[in-house]
């Protein structure tokens, strides 16, 4: 269990190159100056930046076989875990969505600053995103379990893998779940939160 901001940075460097880490520790300046500007995350985890948002971000990769592409990101937001992700593994494809006009002037903005050309951007609500194959499907708070899964589904194979970070609720939204999405998930422990969870999953949900 990751428990300090050196143990976390140590963490990420396992998952990315040295110029990741790079991109990774200038983003996180970015950050602290967009979040004057609008508030994207809390100050306080701004103090612990690395266990909460980057590591907590990138564990999600250790999940998955390594060249598994491309990754499909609900509701983005300040661009945890999506741009993130991005940021460390330009060698993927990321698609970020994000519907609230300043969060994607901020995703697309750190887009351009690294250059950064396997992040997609849709500045829209997911309903209007047109379809296409998924190999991972993550969301961090984009919405409660069942509403995720019915409005993300048609981006869905029977080979993607869903990755969704759901924190303390992990395993009540699950338990709530039909018996036949029940049978298909299950609640990983997170790397970086005692008490969060990431429930894990893989295949088309069988939504009605």
């Amino acid at each position: 269990m990751i428990s300090t901001e050196e143990e976390a940075r140590t963490y990420c460097a396992n998952l990315c190159d040295a110029a990741g880490m790079e991109r990774l520790t200038a983003f996180i300046d970015l950050l602290a100056r967009e979040n004057e500007q609008q508030n994207l995350i809390s100050n306080n985890s701004l103090e612990s930046v690395w266990q909460r948002h980057i590591a907590d971000s990138l564990q999600l990769l250790a999940h998955v076989p390594r060249e598994t592409s491309p990754w499909l990101d609900l509701g983005s937001g300040a661009g945890m875990p999506g741009l993130i992700l991005a940021i460390a593994r330009p060698d993927l494809a990321f698609h970020l969505v994000e519907s609230r006009k300043r969060r994607v002037s901020w995703l697309e903005s750190v887009a351009r600053e690294y250059s950064l050309t396997n992040c997609h951007v849709h500045g829209s609500r997911l309903e209007n995103v047109e379809s296409f194959e998924s190999a991972v499907i993550c969301a961090r708070a984009f919405a409660p379990l069942g509403k995720l899964l019915r409005l993300s589904a048609r981006f869905s194979t029977q080979q993607t893998v869903w990755l969704l970070p759901k924190g303390r609720s992990a395993a009540q939204e699950l338990s709530e779940q039909p018996e036949s999405i029940r049978a298909m998930f299950h609640v990983e422990q997170s790397s970086t939160d005692p008490q969060a969870g990431i429930v894990k999953g893989h295949g088309r949900p069988p939504i009605q």
